[in-house]
């Protein structure tokens, strides 16, 4: 690693507490392997007067709006200089020599565009956490999840993803991306604002060749929901308008109608549960503003399209687990069969 540059940058939107939590861990764990770097989204907390108080020696980086993560990120990057960016949410607590296992194997690999370490939960300590948990996939309907994670069913840590591997997506908790290649495909898209940027960013550099990993030799501990609840009506629209957004741009073409169909039918199931299960109208309404808001964006989606090369990328599940998980019951990654996870059409051999 001599003579590379890592920028670890923190994305702060009024998380004064969690600057004040978890910025000394991550200073101490960190210290000469990176600059650490706190970029503000324009807050409205104390969070510019704390870092400029208790933190004078931290690069901070000032947007001058609300950008949400995907352009806050852009914003800010495009200020950083280094070879390895690691993204980092403010509600993330590190540990020992959590940066070098994976800069290490992402410099073995010149392929090895992002890649994540072991995310675990910072109240529950023994559990795999629901934003990345060890690695990220796809169904072909686009439904995420990860391994060790489907749905709301979050595994026990119990050292079965201490490996490293290839994966579909690496979460944007913390996600170490390789700055040439965030670049070469243009950063996050901006139009997605919050959630689910960082897949689609993943499955961008996989349609140019890329791969996306997963490191166990790394781990660090994620509050999550910091900012939005899981269970937020908000986060749900921003989840599936996001998810629609992101499957219209990078699907092949010969896949694209039978799997919105598809898609457009299971949202409309998920729309009426919610709102007769848990009785919430407001989850309800997010689904159908979700659906509107792509409709109305499909043109200028339809302009990012023809942009990508769209490839049938490793790693997409061509299952449902949707189906998986509520009629069949499978509740653990290592259920799910494995075959039905696509390879490169080249496979190489994993020397990890």
């Amino acid at each position: 690693m001599k003579d590379v540059k890592v920028a670890v940058v923190i994305l702060n939107w009024n998380g004064v507490s969690f600057l004040e939590k978890f910025l000394p861990n991550v200073l101490h764990f960190t210290g000469n392997d990176a600059e650490v770097i706190v970029a503000d989204n324009a807050s409205t907390d104390s969070s510019v007067a704390f870092m400029q108080q208790h933190f004078p020696n931290v690069r901070l980086i000032l947007n001058n709006q609300n950008f949400g993560y995907a352009q806050g990120y852009n914003v800010a990057l495009s200020q950083v200089e280094a070879d390895y960016y690691v993204l980092l949410n403010s509600d993330v607590e590190v540990t020992e020599n959590w940066i070098n296992p994976v800069v290490e194997l992402m410099e073995s690999d010149l392929s090895i565009a992002a890649c994540q370490p072991k995310l675990l939960s910072y109240d529950r300590r023994q559990e795999l956490e629901y934003a990345g948990a060890a690695g990220g996939y796809i169904d072909k309907l686009g439904y995420p999840f990860c391994r060790g994670r489907l749905f709301q069913t979050l595994e026990e840590d119990r050292g079965q993803y201490n490996d490293t591997c290839e994966v579909f997506w690496a979460s944007g908790a913390c996600m170490f991306v390789r700055a040439s290649v965030f670049w070469e495909v243009g950063g996050f898209d901006k139009d997605f604002f919050a959630h689910m940027e960082e897949i689609d960013f993943c499955w961008r550099v996989k349609n140019l060749g890329y791969r996306v990993m997963y490191c166990g030799a790394s781990t660090v501990y994620h509050v999550g929901g910091g900012t939005l609840p899981k269970n937020a009506a908000r986060k749900t629209y921003f989840n599936i308008r996001n998810n629609l957004i992101m499957l219209y741009k990078n699907i092949p073409e010969e896949e694209l109608r039978k799997t919105f169909f598809k898609r457009y039918i299971l949202d409309a199931i998920a729309a009426v549960h919610f709102l007769f299960s848990s009785g919430s109208l407001k989850s309800f309404w997010a689904v159908a503003r979700a659906h509107a808001s792509f409709i109305r964006t499909k043109k200028r989606t339809m302009v990012k399209r023809r942009s990508i090369i769209k490839q049938h990328v490793s790693h997409i599940y061509n299952g449902s687990i949707v189906k998986d998980y509520y009629m069949l019951g499978k509740r653990r990654f290592e259920q799910l069969d494995e075959k039905m996870f696509t390879q490169t059409a080249e496979k190489r051999a994993s020397t990890y």
